[in-house]
């Protein structure tokens, strides 16, 4: 746990530190990804209203805006539990109990096919380190017994650590994305 805690402050600096604005080529290849998953069906695609120096992937609504992909957005609970509803860019969004932007209007459950996941740091078995409050591993860990949900860590490659310590609890992740591809 210490370990965890030392790590999740020297990211989040180095982060930070070292941040820059993508361009749409950094997504490139997960719309790719997008593309081979959709294949004529309509598919969901939760994200992350971007915060405290993580890439901005507000930059996707660009790049999908043709391609009949529904865009979730996380609004969290009590409990740290979350779960998604649809949203749009530039839908209204209110600040949460915990600071974050949710939507502002709620409508209906939904379940993301495929789910971008901010972190502090990654490794190279696609372990994740968040901000410790374990929102997405406890809804991965509640949900993919009941439906196979794609997940890809949107980080930049300076946030790559030699070894993520893990617990029972962490989600390994399918795909890290960062401005060098899509790792799986």
């Amino acid at each position: 746990m210490q370990e965890k805690i030392a790590i999740r402050k020297k990211a989040f600096i180095n982060r930070k530190k070292n941040y820059f604005e993508v361009s749409n080529n950094f997504f490139k290849p997960l719309v790719e990804l997008l593309d081979q998953k959709k294949k004529n069906k309509k598919i969901s695609l939760s994200l992350y209203y971007p915060t405290n120096y993580e890439v901005n992937v507000l930059k996707l609504f660009n790049l999908i805006k043709f391609k009949k992909i529904k865009t979730l957005l996380p609004v969290t609970k009590a409990k740290n539990k979350m779960n998604f509803v649809e949203w749009q860019y530039l839908d209204p969004l209110k600040v949460n109990s915990f600071g974050m932007l949710d939507p502002y209007v709620q409508t209906k459950t939904l379940f993301p096919d495929i789910m971008l996941i901010p972190l502090l740091a990654f490794d190279s078995q696609n372990n994740r380190l968040g901000y410790g409050e374990g929102f997405y591993d406890r809804y991965l860990n509640q949900f993919l017994k009941k439906k196979y949900i794609t997940t890809i860590g949107v980080a930049f490659s300076f946030q790559r650590y030699n070894n993520i310590p893990t617990n029972k609890f962490d989600v390994k992740l399918n795909y890290i994305l960062t401005e060098k591809g899509l790792d799986q």
